[in-house]
């Protein structure tokens, strides 16, 4: 299983059922160095979602009460896996990502930190679950990726913000809204 893109790189490959072994190694690593309970730690994005190619890098979503105060054991505990806290900033999360090696040029692995069954926590599980339960939002989902792809190589930012009316617009359907 080749997991890893260098900073800024853009590119998915076919569904790997490794994803799935790896998020429960990496779950089972992140509980024993922070004491999170497993229920709080999740496989989210497009490696989350069967048979969807992706961006080799797994999505971890991972829940305390309360991000203000989250407790320097729990970031010790991740950096002690190779888990080291990113200068990202977003609203209701804190990103860590975990890197190939000492270079630090390879990204492999992202925790996306966040309050416990707040709406950040509930939209991103329910993306995971909608597409998985629904194979034509799948396909428009792969389709919108791979229109990216084949003009870009690079651009991780602008990738994202090409996704961004599709990923909001499912997350609208959790609470009812219309698009």
């Amino acid at each position: 299983m080749n997991l890893g893109l260098k900073n800024d790189e853009v590119k998915i490959v076919p569904f790997s059922k490794e994803w799935i072994k790896e998020f429960s190694r990496v779950r089972k690593e992140i509980h024993q160095s922070t004491n999170i309970s497993e229920d709080r730690i999740v496989h989210i994005g497009s490696t989350a979602i069967k048979g969807m190619m992706a961006k080799p890098i797994l999505d971890i979503l991972v829940a305390v009460d309360d991000l203000t105060t989250v407790d320097i054991s729990i970031i010790n505990g991740l950096k002690s896996i190779g888990f080291l806290r990113l200068r990202v900033q977003r609203p209701n999360e804190i990103v860590f990502a975990k890197f190939a090696d000492q270079t630090y040029q390879v990204k492999t692995h992202y925790i996306h930190l966040v309050e416990f069954e707040k709406e950040l926590w509930k939209d991103l599980i329910f993306f995971r679950d909608y597409l998985n339960a629904n194979k034509k939002t799948r396909e428009e989902y792969l389709n919108l990726k791979l229109d990216y792809i084949k003009k870009h190589s690079t651009g991780v930012n602008a990738y994202t913000d090409h996704k961004e009316r599709f990923v909001k617009s499912i997350f609208k359907k959790r609470t009812g809204q219309k698009k």
